[in-house]
């Protein structure tokens, strides 16, 4: 294969792969979750082998990328339609650290160790177990801190305030679903729920986008828009 055809290759590949990026969104390049990065390698893959491949044309290498262009943009779609498919295919976020506790069962599932965790909260401004009260691991491997209200800017030291205690908030409906995994986790239940809705003068929870609760703040509630 001489170079003219190589760089030929190398640029359709590129411009291919570009496009493909483009059509899927931002959200598969800033959040990068196992099914992502396989689809990463593999076309990569396709790609290099096709440019060195004499026996590979142009066609080739579009059909290649197109093809599974159109078999990750299916699998995004069924997991946006299909809630139940998320965590398969996704994964899903885990509570490494529960009111101030490290959960040891959360980081054996998730292949994480102590000095990892450290790694993970220390790119978070974190330098001690003591300043947090909720740690989750996203699904792109990332880490979302809640701190300890003394520990927060500014701090109640700072004013001699009484610290007050951090709480979680939870997804109670999401995409028209209701995660009762969740509203027991919050200590609410299905009673409470219907007053909500009935407060905000809604019929019933599939016309529900997001309904979120915590403890020492109000509910955030928004429906889908018509």
């Amino acid at each position: 294969m001489n170079i003219g055809s190589i760089t030929v290759e190398l640029l359709i590949g590129f411009l291919a792969l570009l496009i493909l990026t483009k059509a899927l969104g931002k959200t598969q390049i800033t959040q990068i979750t196992p099914f992502d990065f396989i689809s990463s390698l593999v076309l990569g893959e396709l790609v290099g082998n096709a440019i060195y491949d004499k026996h590979v044309n142009i066609f080739s290498i579009i059909y290649s990328v197109l093809l599974w262009g159109v078999l990750i943009y299916v699998v995004e779609w069924i997991t946006q339609k299909f809630r139940g498919t998320r965590s398969f295919l996704e994964g899903k976020p885990s509570i490494v650290i529960h009111n101030g506790k490290i959960n040891r069962d959360q980081l054996k599932r998730n292949k994480l160790d102590i000095n990892q965790l450290q790694n993970l909260l220390r790119q978070k401004d974190v330098f001690s177990m003591n300043e947090v009260e909720f740690a989750i691991l996203e699904t792109n491997g990332s880490i979302s801190v809640l701190k300890r209200s003394d520990y927060q800017e500014p701090t109640k030291q700072d004013f001699n305030l009484k610290p007050a205690r951090g709480y979680l908030s939870y997804s109670i409906i999401s995409d028209g679903k209701i995660d009762w995994e969740n509203l027991k986790d919050a200590g609410l239940n299905e009673e409470w729920l219907n007053k909500t809705l009935k407060k905000h003068h809604i019929d019933h929870y599939s016309e529900v986008l997001l309904l979120e609760w915590k403890q020492d703040d109000k509910v955030f509630l928004q429906k889908y828009e018509k």
